[in-house]
């Protein structure tokens, strides 16, 4: 039992995510030294010195801002998220919130909440109190969606349902995304096209320094008059200086988010909540077991699968013995590693190799054991960023 493979554990993760993870190979918990890899949720990694022996990191959500993947990336070491598996908890917080802002419950609450329940006349104060919070249905609507992964693809179907004309623009979208898209989404030409044409704007993209303040002083004046942002994405996508202008003299009615921040506090025309988009028991499980599956994949048998810094690279098992090589995306790798190899005296049996970016990944099954001395001469090949030597569990 002294040879499991520890992980760390840095935030609560679902136990049933983290009982994929049999006892009898890993040692998983929050006390872990020296692990080979490490889970969490919002524990931020900056300014923290990730151990040496870890070989990767594993987010149970989306997001990875917490984590230097850029310092990981340069240790070889992939940084693992959840992509989708939190969509629909998100996609029901976003619909609470067009109907939070289209009904006004949150003043219509806040009414309610001060009145007086011993007066006689409370009958008489609801019905008079309740004018001021008239509002509108969303059928007929145009909800404006920016960012159309698996999230903004389910809030797209949801208001078709719901009888509204959805608008949507995402310049990156992938195959399978755009396969997922109602047909009845109009497609627009640029961020600023969806804030002139839509009643209600949703954010769905990542926190880059391409979206940071996205939604901003010089095109947040081209909403409609009454119109409704909502913004369950990323502190920072927003300009909330910008917002709280649009607020107070210009378009917006309503602005909705999921990052509560000093600026925002108690303004009378924002809904912050205490970043509730993927806080449900369902959509906690799904990341946990999505990214957990994902990890001990990886550390068996060095298939990738939604890494963030790291192509997608999956191969069958063909050979007991296997080799894992996270590399620098130059010319003539392949060739050194395979020259490593043949001087060895190993006979390849099966090979892939892929690149995102700066960084390729190689994994290589062989027909014979691999002796130490042969891991390091691949180490030490300029470029080599890091080596695994993975024989079959068992």
């Amino acid at each position: 039992m002294a040879d499991r493979t520890g992980v760390l554990v840095l935030n609560h993760i679902s136990a049933s995510g983290l009982a994929r993870l049999p006892g009898d190979r890993y040692r998983v918990g929050k006390d872990v030294h020296d692990p080979v890899a490490i889970v969490l949720r919002s524990a931020d990694l900056h300014g923290t010195e990730v151990p040496a022996s870890v070989r990767a990191i594993a987010r149970a959500g989306a997001g990875t801002n917490n984590i230097p993947v850029v310092k990981m990336s340069e240790r070889g070491v992939p940084v693992f998220n959840a992509p989708g598996a939190n969509a629909n908890a998100v996609k029901e917080l976003v619909l609470a919130g067009m109907l939070i802002a289209a009904r006004r419950l949150a003043p219509a609450l806040a009414f309610v909440h001060a009145l007086d329940p011993a007066s006689p006349d409370l009958d008489q104060a609801v019905e008079e109190g309740k004018k001021a919070f008239a509002g509108y249905e969303l059928g007929g609507q145009t909800l404006g969606i920016v960012g159309l992964g698996k999230i903004g693809c389910l809030v797209a179907d949801t208001a078709i349902k719901l009888g509204m004309t959805v608008l949507g623009y995402d310049p990156d979208i992938t195959v399978d995304a755009a396969w997922s898209l109602p047909s009845q989404v109009k497609r627009a030409a640029s961020v600023n096209e969806v804030l002139k044409n839509a009643q209600f704007v949703t954010l769905h993209v990542p926190l880059l320094e391409a979206t940071r303040h996205l939604v901003n002083e010089g095109n947040i004046g081209l909403m409609k008059p009454g119109s409704v942002l909502l913004n369950f994405s990323r502190d920072g996508v927003v300009d909330d200086s910008a917002a709280l202008d649009a607020l107070a003299d210009g378009p917006l009615d309503s602005y909705v988010c999921d990052f509560p921040s000093a600026a925002l506090h108690r303004h009378p025309k924002v809904v912050a909540l205490p970043h509730l988009g993927a806080s449900t028991r369902e959509a906690e499980e799904n990341c946990a077991v999505m990214v957990v599956d994902q990890l001990r994949d990886y550390l068996e048998h060095g298939n990738v699968a939604n890494a963030v810094n790291f192509p997608n690279v999956s191969m069958a098992r063909e050979s007991a013995w296997r080799i894992a090589i996270a590399n620098a995306n130059v010319p003539n790798m392949l060739g050194q590693i395979s020259t490593a190899m043949a001087n060895a005296g190993l006979n390849i049996h099966n090979m892939v190799n892929k690149s995102r970016g700066e960084m390729a990944y190689t994994l290589v099954d062989v027909d014979s054991p691999v002796a130490p001395e042969v891991l390091s001469a691949i180490a030490g090949i300029h470029g080599v960023l890091a080596v695994r030597y993975l024989p079959a569990p068992g």
